[in-house]
């Protein structure tokens, strides 16, 4: 694909999807970042029915620090893999308070070398809590929709994000974000794609390669 087409896609997906943005609650970049810790393996909606309760009582770091983890651990139980997801907020919650004065650095490097924090988690944190959008957050959606596409061939997060960025132009980093998310719940499905509902099937290579093999 180059990049007019990439562009095409973008812009016809904007125009379906006016209303696409980041279905995470939080209000501070903190509280992002425990929910997107808490969104691995894990839907939006329900981390957004656990983080409110958490976020009243310990939405800082230093009331993370305070708080019991097995405590931690019953509130985020439904999210899953909650051992775990404690152990690394309650350590990015100390990481934070010790080396950054309390405050949620805002930078791509510092924010992956954060406990629990990867490239796709630092990513939504830059768009969504500091406006600064620096790459493309490569999840289910955005892999299965970047092959189908044919924004990338490749398989890992980090080459299907590297092909992203040579095809989108960076001030339409924080639409790909969103709107490859909300095309992928909605329409391309990773099982049954809605193709006769897609919105940029007549550029989509493998809604093409579909209509010509029949």
């Amino acid at each position: 694909m180059n990049k007019k087409v990439a562009i095409e896609v973008i812009k016809k997906l904007k125009e379906y999807y006016p209303e696409a943005m980041c279905s995470l609650a939080f209000k501070t970049p903190f509280q992002m970042a425990i929910a997107v810790i808490l969104s691995a393996q894990c839907t939006d909606e329900r981390v957004n029915k656990i983080t409110p309760s958490l976020f009243e009582k310990y939405g800082t770091p230093q009331a993370i620090c305070n708080m019991e983890i097995n405590d931690l651990e019953k509130i985020i139980y439904p999210c899953g893999f909650y051992k775990n997801k404690a152990k690394n907020i309650k350590a990015m919650a100390k990481e934070i308070l010790e080396k950054y004065n309390g405050q949620m650095p805002n930078t791509m490097e510092q924010l992956m070398s954060l406990p629990g924090v990867g490239r796709k988690s630092a990513n939504v944190i830059m768009l969504e809590a500091f406006n600064k959008p620096e790459g493309i957050a490569i999840d289910t959606h955005a892999k299965r929709i970047a092959k189908r596409v044919g924004f990338s061939k490749e398989t890992t997060p980090e080459k299907i994000e590297k092909d992203i960025l040579k095809l989108i132009p960076k001030e339409y980093y924080k639409d790909v974000n969103h709107l490859l998310v909300w095309h992928g719940r909605k329409i391309c499905e990773a099982r049954k794609p809605k193709c006769n509902e897609c919105p940029i099937k007549e550029v989509c290579e493998t809604n093409n390669s579909n209509i010509k093999s029949h």
